[in-house]
């Protein structure tokens, strides 16, 4: 198997990105890399194919990953089969797959703070989950197969550390420090999603409310990725030396990763966390275009490159979808 080091080399040194060619922007999601995805010459539908529905479960496969992220760090446990199955009167042809968890638990020695806040990033996502599923209706796409043991190889893509498994390898859900970075891995992304995917809710997807749901949808994202970043950064001035806590290094690590996958953007809309050093020098915490503090987004295309960790055209599956998304949106194209 080739390792992410040696997929996104190769990549970089033949791949021409088309800026949303026949993309949609989506919700929600993650960042991530792959060890190896299958290549396909299925492309994206163009524009004209699609439909908000589509728009939606896209979304909701996104979701799927971060209500089992949240859930099982917050408790130990992933969505009921309720919330993960196919619904009622479903007659798409997607299936439900299985989550791979490897050590994944609930992380230990939180404070009651932090506890608290965990379960309700959890109890969120959950609800998204729920409340898109409740939107489609019997067009709802249960959970493809989610592979959240991934942290590991994303870890070493990203040169955080050397091993993939086992001892030394990244585990998000060993300490609150390790869950703030895995966060970070997916809620810059989810924001930039859902602002991407704004402008292509059609005029009666307006009309029917999906505009103003996925606006709610975006705020409660943009909490949570505040919360994420503002967490590192407090902790790291509070640590004092850089090399007191590793982990905000570790999230502008990921921060570049990310960058490197979607290698072409006309503009990155990566913002690495950057720490005040005295009260006239600004920092860097918030996700925005510095000249005028307007969030980022992106297509569906970059998404699934990160998601799939993945800068090569033809991509349809990895990462932390090994069987891909269940969505018609499931192939890089550009």
């Amino acid at each position: 198997m080739k390792t992410l080091d040696s997929i996104v080399d190769k990549a970089l040194s033949r791949r021409s990105f088309l800026a949303g060619a026949g993309a949609v922007a989506a919700t929600a999601t993650i960042a991530g890399c792959s060890s190896g995805g299958s290549t396909t010459t299925t492309t994206t539908p163009p524009p004209s194919t699609y439909t908000d529905l589509d728009v939606l479960n896209f979304a909701l496969n996104l979701e799927y990953l971060e209500a089992q992220f949240y859930l099982y760090a917050a408790t130990g446990t992933g969505l009921a089969s309720s919330d993960t199955s196919a619904p009622s009167g479903y007659t798409g042809s997607y299936t439900e797959g299985t989550v791979t968890v490897g050590s994944a638990a609930a992380v230990p020695g939180l404070t009651p703070a932090q506890q608290e806040i965990l379960n309700e990033i959890a109890f969120e996502e959950q609800a998204h989950v729920k409340f898109l599923r409740s939107a489609l209706g019997s067009a709802a796409v249960p959970m493809p197969s989610i592979d959240l043991s991934f942290f590991g190889p994303l870890a070493v893509a990203a040169t955080i550390t050397t091993a993939a498994t086992g001892t030394g390898s990244f585990n998000p859900f060993s300490s609150f420090d390790y869950f703030l970075v895995g966060a970070f891995i997916f809620e810059d992304v989810g924001v930039t999603a859902y602002s991407g995917a704004a402008p292509l809710i059609t005029a009666a997807g307006v009309t029917a409310g999906y505009l103003t749901a996925a606006a709610g949808i975006l705020a409660v994202e943009a909490y949570h990725a505040g919360y994420v970043r503002t967490s590192l950064t407090g902790r790291a001035i509070a640590a004092g030396p850089a090399s007191a806590y590793p982990y905000l290094a570790a999230a502008n690590l990921v921060e570049k990763l990310r960058d490197t996958l979607t290698v072409g953007e006309t503009a990155s809309v990566e913002t690495a966390l950057v720490l005040p050093t005295s009260l006239t020098t600004p920092s860097a915490i918030v996700a925005a275009s510095a000249s005028d503090a307007v969030g980022f987004a992106r297509t569906v295309d970059q998404v699934l490159h990160i998601v799939y960790g993945s800068p090569t055209v033809g991509v349809a599956k990895g990462g932390f979808f090994p069987s891909g998304v269940n969505s018609i949106f499931a192939t890089t194209t550009a």
